[in-house]
């Protein structure tokens, strides 16, 4: 009888550790689960021309399956990450990429536009694993290993964005629009049925009820600096990011350059491929040096961005590569930018990080929406230079604002 309690398989608790063997098993079965579910947001963009026809409405129509699964994204970030600190991550992954893998099979069978649109929402909603995942693998990481584990995940995130894109567009010129929500939704029920027997079982930091926890990300904006210290940079940079992609290709259509919308894919593509390597090499960096540095360096790669991006405007090769070299300057300054900022925000309360990454993605939502506003007023009135020049100024007041706190006395929780 002694002797049972030390067979029993206990739930890990937030704070502490897994083995480093097992610790690395649990965080690349955790990357491949971002990859998948951030996939199931962006494969709709490369086949939502595909739907329209398929289904016999316009172009515009069809790409309300686009924004049907972001708004589900969106408010499953709000309404359904802070349950990570309320109940055992293991089930409620398993759970989550159940919903998504159904939703996606009914999408698949939609067989009208509207129905499709509800589908792809539930998908979105339910498919928010990654934002849950990451506070997860950060409490089953020594704290020395925990910016090298944000990279990790923000890489296979990454990777999944762009190969979303790639095979949702070949499959669907190949066999049909409905064969990638097909594959998506088998890709889904396979990777819940995988972390069922594969996750350590985790105990929930938090016995709070559901509207407590809604009403959470609030409280935490207003009681902890670090977080409105991290959510003010990512949403100033990630502001400057959307409003560069969303008015490149205005740019490369315009006569300049005279290209289409695959030159914006193969920017996007090249700049994605090359985050994917720097995101775990900023994590490294994070651990050794804290993310304060890694920060100030980003920033300044976002201004040095801006400008090598307004020599884009000239047209001609030596334009394009000025484009092709300053987007991917910019992709991996924002996602460097924001392992440092997770870094420093998990940092701050072990029992609330779920919490904490929804009011810290809320913030760069909100901030990637406004820029992507602000950004085709910018080029409206001032063209190309007019989108570098807002992206550099809110790369000048991030950097102010990080200079002013760096430079104040005093400890810095998680910076």
């Amino acid at each position: 009888m002694a002797s049972a309690p030390r067979t029993r398989r206990a739930a890990v608790p937030a704070g502490p550790p897994e083995e480093p063997e097992a610790g690395r098993r649990v965080v690349a079965i955790l990357a491949v689960t971002c990859a998948v579910a951030v996939g199931n947001v962006y494969f709709p963009q490369a086949i939502s021309p595909l739907v329209a026809a398929g289904l016999n409405v316009s172009p515009d129509t069809g790409a309300l399956v686009v924004t049907a699964a972001q708004a589900g994204y969106t408010a499953g970030i709000v309404l359904l990450v802070p349950l990570g600190d309320r109940l055992p991550h293991r089930p409620l992954l398993v759970t989550l990429l159940v919903v998504t893998g159904l939703s996606l099979l009914a999408a698949g069978c939609a067989p009208a536009l509207p129905p499709l649109a509800a589908a792809g929402a539930l998908a979105g909603l339910a498919t928010v694993v990654a934002p849950i995942a990451g506070p997860m693998a950060a409490g089953l990481v020594a704290a020395d290993r925990r910016g090298a584990v944000i990279g990790i995940l923000l890489s296979g995130s990454t990777g999944g964005m762009l190969l979303a894109r790639a095979f949702s567009g070949s499959l669907g010129e190949w066999l049909g629009w409905r064969v990638p929500y097909l594959v998506a939704a088998v890709l889904a029920l396979l990777l819940a049925a995988g972390l069922a027997v594969t996750l350590p079982a985790t105990a929930a930091p938090s016995r709070q009820r559901y509207a407590t926890l809604l009403a959470e990300p609030l409280r935490l904006l207003r009681a902890e600096p670090q977080l409105r210290r991290s959510c003010l940079y990512q949403a100033s940079v990630f502001a400057g990011f959307s409003a560069v992609w969303t008015c490149l290709a205005l740019l490369l259509a315009g006569p300049a350059h005279g290209l289409g919308g695959q030159a914006v894919g193969m920017l996007a593509l090249a700049g994605g491929a090359v985050t994917m390597v720097c995101t775990p090499f900023a994590g490294r960096l994070v651990d050794r040096r804290g993310p304060d540095p890694v920060n100030l360096v980003c920033m300044v790669g976002v201004l040095l961005a801006a400008a090598v991006l307004a020599a884009g405007s000239q047209g001609g090769a030596a334009g394009l590569a000025a484009l092709a070299l300053g987007t991917v300057l910019l992709d991996v300054a924002m996602q460097c930018g924001m392992v440092a900022n997770q870094a420093r925000v998990y940092a701050l309360r072990p029992d609330a990080r779920s919490r904490l990454n929804t009011a810290y993605m809320t913030c760069a939502y909100l901030g990637g929406s406004a820029g992507s506003w602000l950004g085709t007023r910018a080029w409206s009135q001032a063209g190309w230079h007019g989108v570098c020049a807002f992206v550099a100024l809110l790369a000048v007041l991030a950097l102010v604002r990080h200079l002013l706190a760096t430079r104040r006395p005093g400890p810095r929780p998680g910076g």
